[in-house]
């Protein structure tokens, strides 16, 4: 069967290198024998490649030698509960609200201390990314929290807020390594995998050294990030084959270039279908241009008659996993790194025929 054109937000398409890859290693890696999925987690041969998937991903995004990559479990959805628990020394957070996965993590924290809500675009429907008026920031927060990218909405932050001595926190699930970002303006990164890294089962968490060891003592021992940071993300079985996997797409982005490389891609690839857009009688994006995500475009017909009609027809077409977030309708491109500029152009083709064909 021919592979489809996945614009699914996630589980999302992986590369096809890491993934023929996979296939040639599945029943008997490098001679072991074995699967990756039946070796030991304290195996030789499985240590290096979960040692080679940390030296790849410090390399491809500058992790400066004072921070600590983590692969642990849970989804982004774990570390809504995590990151207060493990931070809130003073009980006091603050967060901005720029979608749903923002206004969970906020929810999340409330359970743990005092959130304060610096900002919301909730007022249109998180459309846009909201200004940012540090005079409302809690000077003794134990930290500031933002989701880098919106998924479900397609908006994404193009500045990074400076909060001072107040480490910044990130949900960074649907754009790390799609764009180069200075890992040093944060105190701590998380992102499940399932989007740009690897299959779900896997997050990664970059946190900076001196914000380990914050934790109450009476913190379930599994939730406690030093346990994991002290025992090299082997506190227990990890998830050994997605995190074999996000391996394999790190090789594969370094033997492209980069995280440079792929960025320049990526606004190549965003542009292309943005204009398109912008351009459309028929489809328009809803997002306030300076905040449109890199990685998820929203667009609507302005009739869910005509935007269910396109979603099955682009299907048959062999673009798939096309609908919008079941919140806000429409239609949802997710352009993860994954996806080949062909991909984008053939949409866009598909979009210029349906557009003539329902005037």
């Amino acid at each position: 069967m021919q592979r489809v054109f996945n614009f699914s937000a996630g589980p999302s398409m992986l590369p096809l290198p890491a993934l023929e890859k996979a296939r040639d290693e599945l029943v008997n890696y490098k001679n072991t024998g074995t699967s990756v999925m039946e070796m030991s987690h304290r195996s030789k041969a499985y240590l290096e490649i979960i040692t080679d998937a940390e030296s790849l991903l410090r390399e491809l995004m500058a992790i400066p030698e004072n921070y600590k990559v983590l692969f642990l479990q849970g989804g982004a959805s774990m570390q809504f509960s995590m990151v207060p628990q493990n931070l809130m020394v003073n009980k006091k957070a603050d967060y901005v609200n720029t979608g749903q996965f923002a206004k969970k993590a906020s929810s999340e924290a409330k359970k743990f201390g005092e959130v304060n809500i610096v900002a919301s675009s909730e007022d249109k429907t998180f459309s846009y990314i909201p200004e940012l008026n540090p005079a409302k920031f809690t000077k003794d927060a134990d930290y500031f929290h933002i989701t880098m990218n919106n998924t479900i909405f397609g908006t994404r932050f193009t500045e990074i807020p400076d909060t001072g001595s107040v480490p910044l926190v990130t949900d960074m699930s649907s754009s790390i390594l799609s764009e180069v970002y200075d890992v040093s303006k944060f105190g701590l990164i998380y992102a499940g995998a399932q989007k740009n890294i690897g299959p779900a089962g896997v997050t990664v968490v970059i946190i900076r050294e001196d914000l380990l060891g914050r934790a109450p003592s009476n913190l379930a021992t599994m939730l406690d990030y030093k346990i994991h940071a002290d025992n090299d993300s082997m506190y227990n079985t990890p998830p050994t084959y997605s995190i074999y996997i996000a391996k394999l797409v790190f090789e594969w982005l370094k033997d492209l270039g980069g995280i440079s490389a792929i960025q320049k891609i990526n606004e190549e690839k965003a542009a292309y279908l943005y204009d398109y857009l912008d351009n459309s009688s028929l489809f328009k994006a809803p997002v306030v241009k300076k905040d449109r995500s890199l990685m998820n475009a929203t667009f609507i017909t302005g009739s869910d008659e005509l935007d269910s009609k396109f979603v099955k027809e682009a299907e048959k077409a062999g673009f798939v996993n096309l609908k919008g977030h079941r919140s806000v309708g429409g239609m949802r491109a997710s352009i993860y790194n994954a996806m080949p500029y062909e991909g984008i152009k053939a949409l866009v083709e598909f979009m210029k025929k349906f557009e003539t064909e329902n005037k």
